[in-house]
């Protein structure tokens, strides 16, 4: 594999990771939305900021019944 080639499959991979973490990040805002209601901008900017840990981390709750936003995001 030439360096270029290796350049760009690292590119990519990056580029793929960031996608999933959106699509992850976007799922998360659609269901939440759903169960509580629009969010405001200050909610969906702090999921938007977070780490995909903390998007799982807030996955989880919210599959687990949280019982509102806060607790959700606590």
């Amino acid at each position: 594999m030439t360096t270029a080639e290796q350049l760009r499959a690292e590119g990519e991979a990056r580029g793929e990771a960031r996608g999933e973490a959106r699509g992850k990040t976007d799922m998360l805002v659609q269901m939440l939305s759903i169960r509580f209601g629009d969010l405001d901008a200050q909610t969906r900017d702090r999921i938007a900021g977070a780490t995909p840990e903390e998007v799982a981390q807030w996955s989880r709750r919210f599959a687990e019944g949280a019982a509102s936003l806060t607790d959700v995001l606590a």
